[in-house]
């Protein structure tokens, strides 16, 4: 380190040269106290310029010929890009020794501290990163050691079995529509990961999402996103990295899917508590004192479970953030607006909403862009958006579907427009990009953003054509899933 701060430091410290000077200026400042941190350039500028051992911070000049000369210098050093632009100063050749002074003092005492400064800093991050990396290796051997002496880290904390009722009417259709909500009769404190149980599965496609987070604060832990095709009857199990640590807190379960086809989420006996029951948005029969059928996992708090077979790694780890599930309500849906650009005029309504099926109808024609807008559907804070499209018909022509964010109140019809003439968007507009769809074959269609909307944004549905034909081209979508996030604390309770 000692050699690092002699070679940032003045001749009596190994100070490089920290300024520039014409040679036309040499016999002005050779006699000064600053002559040994000056550089000087070529009068004549014939050739180009080479500095060794030198990263000025100045220019100076006492004469009209040596500003010139040093101007013309450094734009050919700027163009080399390899020091930043510095300026050039126009000193008193009368007053040579108080301009030297000033320009020592500068140079020597004012960098001089701010080498030594950043040296001090450089060796305590240094001692910073070995102790971090001996805390880190100290951790893992502290878990090697757990292993090593066959202390299980996970165990079985909590159990609620299936049960089939036969008045049961099945929660799959409602998953669709709203979250299943249940909370954990555990503490966290030791939580590594949980189980569902599945007495059926989809034919479909679609995915599962299972969010997990704290109830007291509505503080996020973890998602899981898992297709239909990644889920088996029977016991599924969630994983979390490693078990929760921190204060004891309660912990919420939250379960939702996307697809036209149910899922055979099960439940389990009645029970007594009302505040360990499932619950929903929406009523349903068969959430009436009755849990989720669920497994609670625990271990060392902080600590790597152990792998188990079967195991759900999470989607996306949402520690520090507040999650909050919300669906486009009727009131929404039921506020689209035609938005099509196409120079077809079709004697059908080719967007329209249908309210026994929460959903929206978009109808592809042969040219052009079908599309309907809904005025501030997303809110502040979202990260992600999906959605469920299929085309019932049998006989359905296959289409293309998309979502497209445009700030609140500007003209859906031009945003559409920019879109089928360029095939791009403006930069205050997000595009999720073509999903096809094919007849009776529900897709999940889905829009993850790079950073959370910061302010209300319309939704605009697009469909287009893919093939030669748009027969019986009813395209569904519904099941409009959103998630926003933030930092800030949410009243959830």
């Amino acid at each position: 380190m000692q050699e690092v701060r002699q070679s940032a430091m003045g001749p009596r410290l190994g100070l490089k040269k920290l300024l520039l000077a014409s040679d036309h200026d040499r016999a002005v400042l050779q006699g000064s106290n600053v002559a040994h941190l000056v550089d000087y350039l070529e009068a004549d500028g014939s050739s180009f310029d080479m500095l060794k051992d030198t990263f000025p911070i100045a220019s100076i000049a006492f004469s009209d010929k040596g500003e010139a000369d040093l101007k013309k210098a450094l734009v050919r050093l700027s163009a080399l890009r390899t020091i930043p632009d510095i300026a050039v100063l126009r000193l008193d050749p009368a007053n040579v020794a108080e301009s030297s002074a000033l320009l020592r003092a500068l140079a020597e005492d004012g960098v001089g501290r701010l080498a030594r400064y950043a040296a001090s800093i450089t060796s305590e991050l240094a001692m910073l990163r070995r102790e971090r990396e001996e805390l880190f290796e100290n951790y893992r051997v502290l878990e090697d050691a757990f292993h090593a002496r066959n202390w299980e880290p996970v165990a079985e904390a909590f159990a609620h079995d299936p049960f089939a009722d036969p008045k049961d009417e099945g929660v799959g259709q409602l998953l669709a529509s709203a979250y299943i909500e249940q909370l954990l009769p555990v503490s966290s404190l030791g939580v590594a990961g949980f189980a569902l149980h599945l007495h059926s599965l989809p034919r479909g496609s679609g995915e599962m999402i299972v969010t997990l987070g704290f109830l007291e604060s509505g503080e996020g832990v973890a998602e899981w996103n898992v297709p239909f095709g990644g889920l088996v009857s029977g016991w599924n199990f969630f994983s979390l990295p490693r078990a929760c640590g921190g204060a004891a807190r309660t912990l919420r379960l939250r379960v939702s899917a996307s697809g036209s086809d149910a899922l055979g989420l099960s439940l389990g006996h009645h029970i007594a508590s009302e505040r360990y029951s499932a619950r929903s948005e929406h009523p349903h029969p068969d959430l009436d004192l009755r849990p989720l059928a669920f497994r609670v996992f625990t271990g060392l708090p902080g600590v790597k479970p152990a792998s188990t077979a079967n195991m759900i790694a999470p989607t996306s780890l949402l520690e520090g953030q507040f999650t909050v599930d919300y669906r486009l309500g009727l009131e929404k849906l039921s506020q689209i607006a035609d938005a099509s650009v196409t120079q077809i005029v079709p004697d059908f309504q080719t967007i329209r909403f249908l309210e026994h099926e929460h959903a929206i109808v978009c109808h592809p024609l042969p040219t052009g862009i079908s599309a309907g807008a809904i005025s501030r559907a997303i809110e502040p804070g979202t990260v992600s958006l999906s959605a469920s499209a299929i085309i019932d018909h049998p006989n359905g022509a296959p289409a293309a579907v998309s979502f497209l964010l445009s700030p609140a109140g500007s003209n859906a019809r031009a945003e559409v427009a920019e879109l089928a003439r360029k095939g791009t968007v403006k930069p205050s507009t997000l595009f999720s990009g073509w999903r096809e769809v094919g007849a009776q074959q529900s897709v999940s269609i889905s829009m993850q953003m790079d950073e959370a909307i910061r302010v209300p944004m319309d939704l605009i549905i697009l469909s287009r054509a893919v093939g030669e034909t748009v027969d019986f081209c009813w395209l569904k979508l519904s099941s409009f899933r959103l998630v926003k996030q933030s930092t800030e604390s949410l009243d959830v309770r």
